[in-house]
């Protein structure tokens, strides 16, 4: 029996659990639950009409992730051994306590960060690493592409490829086309508080800040040819340079297209990418056939958040997918040493958007993250990533997982001794 519970309905969460339904042999018993029950029905009709998951008992749920007691009360209801964190980054923490609580184990794919804050690191989760090795369970953290499979990467370079890893690039670039004027790949508000804060790398053992969005240069891509890459911050980096202190610079480049890039400066411009709220002044609802004096007021003061208002009206990323065309190329460049002499390695992953969307309905950046998710679980219920404590992917057996990649959907290619660019 393997009772694995998966929080979250948006487009990463429906390739997970297509995924997870494919592969009916490992996992029997499969809950999904949301906030809104009905997008969790959505999924599982979705999975019904691919014919897939038919030897699996397979389940929706309504939860507030933000609210611990309600999480609590769906694990000692449904009992999982393991729950899949594909929610907001905002309720890692609440998913980790009800986890405690009630004995389950843990997987997400994106690290904590707090509502009032643009900023994400892995302090807050790695704070849990006593708690859940006293409690015997596992917590796998940042188990979707980047962060996780670039970290998969990175460990199974580290053990086949390298004595010494000195220099690692992870290198993300999505070279489809979605055909609106904007859009983002995943949720809006995530997506732009990501792009909009400062640029971090590692050097030298120092961490460097920079303005957002200020280093990039031209990178070229594997049957995509060259494409202008930005430096940003990425919380792989934190836990991968902990994890290989060989490491001499550490840093990770995302490629945007120039409109993307204009209406994002035109956003920040507006304010509509604050994250603090604002007042604002709303007319009054008065229901039908009713009538207000003269003397009432006719607006009403309500408080909003300028980024999640542009979130409500923004493309709904899951709603991409069918006119989505090109691909996405994701990968890890490295230099270091092997045998006393210097070696690059390259290993990257293509993913065509429209084979994504036949598969799953939905578009590549979503298969590339919901993908490594399952396998992640796959690997906890196979035991062979299963020990107690609060963990990153690399802190784990990269084999496997790489053997997965390649029958899963994300298969790889390796390059020794190419020109890095970097």
């Amino acid at each position: 029996m393997s009772r694995i519970l998966m929080i979250g309905a948006g487009g990463v969460a429906t390739v997970a659990a297509h995924k997870i339904a494919q592969n009916d042999d490992v996992f029997t018993d499969f809950m999904i639950a949301s906030r809104r029950k009905a997008k969790c029905d959505a999924i599982v009709d979705a999975i019904n009409k691919k014919g897939i998951g038919k030897k699996m008992n397979i389940s929706t749920a309504q939860v507030d992730a933000d609210d611990v007691e309600q999480l609590k009360d769906l694990f000692n209801s449904f009992k999982p051994e393991l729950c899949v964190n594909l929610a907001l980054p905002y309720q890692d923490l609440t998913i980790m306590d009800a986890c405690l609580a009630c004995g389950v184990n843990y997987l997400d794919t994106a690290n904590y960060e707090p509502k009032d804050e643009a900023h994400f690191e892995y302090s807050w989760q790695w704070a849990y690493k006593e708690r859940f090795e006293e409690a015997g369970l596992t917590a796998i953290l940042g188990c979707g592409f980047d962060p996780g499979v670039s970290g998969i990467y990175t460990a199974y370079a580290a053990k086949h490829h390298f004595d010494e890893i000195h220099y690692l690039d992870i290198v993300d670039c999505n070279a489809g086309n979605h055909h609106k004027a904007f859009a983002t790949n995943f949720n809006p508000e995530i997506n732009i508080r990501e792009i909009t804060q400062k640029g971090l790398y590692y050097k030298d053992g120092e961490w460097i800040e920079t303005e957002p969005l200020e280093i990039h240069k031209a990178l070229t891509y594997p049957n995509i040819g060259p494409r202008e890459s930005y430096l940003m911050h990425h919380e792989e980096l934190e836990s991968l340079v902990k994890n290989y202190p060989t490491i001499k610079q550490a840093r990770f480049w995302m490629t945007f297209g120039q409109q993307y890039l204009t209406y994002l400066d035109v956003i920040q411009n507006l304010g509509m990418s604050r994250i603090d709220e604002i007042e604002y002044e709303a007319p009054l609802a008065i229901p039908e056939g009713q009538t207000l004096p003269d003397c009432h007021p006719r607006t009403a003061k309500v408080k909003i958040v300028p980024l999640q208002f542009l979130k409500a009206v923004l493309p709904n990323p899951q709603d991409l997918g069918e006119n989505y065309d090109g691909e996405t190329s994701i990968g890890c460049r490295i230099r270091g040493i092997k045998d006393g002499k210097e070696q690059t390695y390259y290993v990257y992953n293509n993913c065509k958007h429209q084979d994504a969307y036949k598969e799953t309905g939905m578009q590549g950046v979503s298969y590339t993250t919901g993908v490594p998710a399952m396998i992640g679980a796959m690997m906890f219920f196979k035991g062979l990533w299963k020990k107690p404590g609060v963990w990153n992917v690399e802190d784990f057996d990269p084999d496997p997982f790489m053997e997965q990649l390649n029958k899963q959907g994300l298969p790889w290619v390796e390059v020794f001794g190419g020109d890095l660019e970097l």
